[in-house]
């Protein structure tokens, strides 16, 4: 998680979530789940995963490094932007 995501505290009040009972739970503003509404919902495939992510060691130029720290946050996903795109280019060149 990033440090944006953790800057503001959660107003749930996770505690009398966790002690409630399935009874006390709200649904009033839910629609009602019946067999009928099953039967039109639609079945979708979930979003493609992402893929894991690998440790590497390698070596470049300083002045190379220099300059992508110096783009700012990200340097590192955006080195990876850019190994794939030359990636693809050749995948594709060589079909």
């Amino acid at each position: 998680m990033n440090k944006e995501a953790t800057l503001h505290k959660s107003q749930t009040d996770w505690n009398r979530l966790d002690s409630m009972s399935d009874e006390e739970i709200d649904f009033s503003d839910a629609p009602e789940l019946t067999p009928e509404a099953f039967a039109q919902g639609v079945v979708r495939q979930g979003l493609n995963p992402i893929p894991k992510k690998r440790m590497l060691s390698v070596r470049v130029d300083g002045d190379v490094l220099d300059w992508f720290k110096s783009q700012g946050k990200g340097y590192q996903t955006k080195i990876n932007a850019i190994l794939k795109a030359y990636r693809d280019a050749h995948v594709a060149s060589s079909l």
